[in-house]
């Protein structure tokens, strides 16, 4: 899964030497901070998260992001924010070796709510948010401090949008989203198949799908079945991303 710079993050060392993040005071928005997904034209949705500031003598300036209890998610309108990018220009994808942060390790460079919406349309955006009621006034990217883990589990998923499910699993749920990075693995004989339609020529001794296909090909499969299907996925806790999924021939 794509995380915003996670080469230069793996390339630094975190220093042992970390202070929390700054609050504003009471009388100026509330300040969330987590990984931002888009949540469709305008909007964004992320669940708050507990952000330490982490610095070291190789330059490295950010946050280390660890799950809050019985958070909720949030939605907010971005259209009117101002928008801090980490990288040097607005239109670009990557930091490309080279960072725009402040004093405080957030984005500096100024920039538009189209080029946060072209960035969450790539994937999850580890994001400072200040907010007043559902409207997001500024916005600011950031390096994140260490890389989670990926897990893997099977239970089923069900389709909330075209780039979020909810995955299913002894009791427990979780919204996961996904984006051009996602695999999907298939038994069908095509891609553009049905859920579990046609005959089941890619399927390995486990039931595993086995044809490579994509995240459009996700979507699309989702679309064809109501009810939630059975599945094995690798999937990134905090982040909340879902990273691969395997169609699971014997789902009924």
């Amino acid at each position: 899964m794509r995380l915003l710079a996670c080469a230069t993050v793996a390339a630094l060392a975190v220093s042992a030497l970390a202070a929390p993040a700054a609050a504003l005071p009471a009388s100026a928005a509330t300040v969330v901070y987590g990984y931002a997904w888009a949540d469709g034209k305008g909007n964004l949705r992320i669940v708050p998260k507990s952000a330490t500031f982490v610095k070291n003598a190789n330059g490295f300036k950010g946050y280390r992001l660890t799950s809050l209890p019985k958070a909720k998610e949030l939605r907010l309108d971005y259209t009117g924010a101002t928008v801090g990018r980490i990288t040097v220009e607005c239109d670009l994808k990557e930091t490309e070796g080279q960072v725009a942060l402040d004093a405080k390790g957030l984005g500096r460079t100024t920039c538009a709510p189209a080029d946060l919406s072209d960035e969450l349309g790539r994937g999850p955006v580890p994001l400072r948010a200040e907010y007043r009621g559902g409207k997001a006034v500024k916005v600011n990217e950031f390096l994140v401090s260490g890389r989670p883990e990926t897990r893997a589990a099977r239970g089923t998923i069900k389709r909330v949008n075209d780039t979020t499910v909810v995955f299913a699993s002894g009791g427990r749920k979780i919204k996961l989203g996904y984006a051009y990075t996602t695999g999907f693995n298939r038994t069908t004989a095509r891609c553009g198949d049905g859920w579990l339609a046609g005959r089941p020529v890619n399927a390995d001794r486990n039931g595993l799908g086995k044809k490579p296909c994509t995240w459009q090909h996700l979507t699309k499969a989702l679309k064809t079945t109501a009810h939630p299907v059975l599945v094995k996925i690798e999937y990134t806790p905090g982040v909340d991303s879902l990273d691969q999924v395997w169609e699971v021939f014997g789902d009924a």
